[in-house]
């Protein structure tokens, strides 16, 4: 039996082949293979200005930003040194100094 992808929408395992196409069970999401190949070609992670991100850039924060959890806040203008992009909600792990290990959305950064 051939390995078929997990479902992109959902990462259900139970996906399956109708025709050309691969759907999901759980979600009713339906792709094809050249689809999901594209879309994962296509996943560039881009600041406020539209500059592409990459591992290891500079960031500055462009807003205010409440620490979840805590009272600290991540003020205006801090640099953000040798970024990782990961996928997720929150595409960017860093570290700050003064408030340590965090993950912040690419809207709020722009490439220093």
């Amino acid at each position: 039996m051939s390995q078929l992808p997990p479902c992109p929408q959902c990462n259900s395992e139970y996906t399956y082949e109708d025709g050309v196409q691969l759907v999901c069970p759980e979600c009713g999401h339906e792709w094809t293979e050249a689809e999901q190949a594209a879309d994962e070609a296509g996943k560039v992670i881009r600041d406020a200005n539209g500059n592409e991100l990459q591992d290891g850039d500079t960031v500055t924060v462009i807003k205010d930003l409440k620490v979840k959890g805590s009272s600290l806040v991540v003020k205006v203008g801090t640099k953000v040194k040798n970024i990782r992009l990961v996928d997720g909600d929150h595409d960017i792990d860093c570290k700050i100094d003064g408030v340590g290990a965090m993950k912040l959305k690419s809207e709020f950064v722009k490439k220093a």
